[in-house]
């Protein structure tokens, strides 16, 4: 799904007759800001009968280059995980 489908299902789902495409665009990208900030501040948001987002690091390690086999370092990173709720999981 795109971002343009995302809004597009939002304003069918619970458009309100005076919203516009653009405001409900809007107030999409403020939850994706919103969400984003929260994990990078608390390393946790939780959606409850959705999932849960979190912060999971990465150790460093080695690893290969499949172009031409060499070992190469690959550095400690962090990354964000989800694990859906067991709500959700049912209608998958």
């Amino acid at each position: 799904m795109t971002k343009a489908e995302l809004i597009n299902e939002v304003l069918k789902t619970k458009g309100i007759p005076e919203m516009s495409k653009k405001a409900t665009g809007e107030v999409v990208d403020a939850v994706f800001s919103v969400l984003s900030k929260a994990i990078k501040k608390e390393h946790r948001f939780v959606y409850p009968g959705f999932g849960t987002f979190s912060v999971r690091k990465r150790k460093a390690r080695m690893g290969r280059n499949p172009q031409t086999g060499e070992q190469i370092k690959i550095s400690a990173s962090k990354t964000v995980t989800f694990k859906p709720a067991p709500q959700f999981k049912k209608v998958l």
